[in-house]
């Protein structure tokens, strides 16, 4: 892994918006597209305010989510609702460019499996490879909906149901993740920076520390 040590969260988010800028910016001149993989949770807010307002080219940008609440998308706890209220509607993107799991399925296992067919159709039916795939972590160091001592940390597939006591999940999978071509996980405060630095001791029970290091990023608040 590499760390992105900034003093302050806006230096992290001006490093994130150069990364986007550059990535995209390269992949159209390739005339490719260019994979995004959001956040969920509270963390991005800020980062996510200030996509808002940059004046980056969204038309060969493609968002997804890592992970969601199985929630309406107009609760205050949808990961889709955070991004779509602080940056999303503020932008020039096509809807044709975003791509959230649809929570308005009932069913929690048929959402699932329709945004593991959306994804496939996405990548053609071949490798499932996100471009860059932005990660929160909680405090027990789970990543998307990727939780300590779960099923999901050793299973391969690409979203399935994950069940809490606060919440039903839909989460992408640590396979997924990992065949990104690059990874951030985004810790913008010194708590969460602190937390990181006690949980990589702690082994591969851990979700954060089942990352592949060689595509990781980590930004970090010091």
């Amino acid at each position: 892994m590499k760390t992105i040590k900034k003093t302050v969260e806006n230096s992290l988010i001006n490093h994130f918006i150069y990364i986007i800028e550059k990535e995209a910016l390269r992949k159209k001149a390739k005339k490719q597209r260019l994979s995004l993989v959001l956040a969920g949770g509270k963390s991005p807010i800020n980062l996510y305010k200030k996509l808002a307002i940059k004046k980056i080219d969204w038309s060969n940008i493609d968002l997804f989510w890592g992970d969601e609440r199985f929630v309406s998308k107009r609760s205050k706890n949808s990961n889709y609702k955070l991004a779509y209220e602080t940056f999303i509607k503020k932008i020039n993107i096509s809807k044709n460019n975003i791509f959230s799991i649809n929570t308005n399925i009932k069913n929690i296992t048929k959402c699932s499996q329709n945004y593991s067919n959306l994804l496939k159709k996405y990548f053609k039916n071949k490798k499932i490879c996100f471009d860059i795939f932005l990660l929160g972590m909680g405090e027990d160091g789970h990543i998307a909906s990727i939780f300590p001592n779960s099923d999901e940390l050793s299973r391969k597939f690409i979203s399935r149901p994950v069940v809490r006591k606060d919440f039903k999940r839909i989460t992408l999978s640590l396979n997924l993740i990992n065949n990104s071509k690059k990874i951030i996980v985004w810790l913008n405060n010194k708590n969460k920076a602190n937390k990181f630095n006690k949980l990589i001791y702690e082994g591969k029970k851990i979700p954060i520390n089942n990352l592949k290091k060689n595509k990781t990023l980590i930004f970090k608040v010091i």
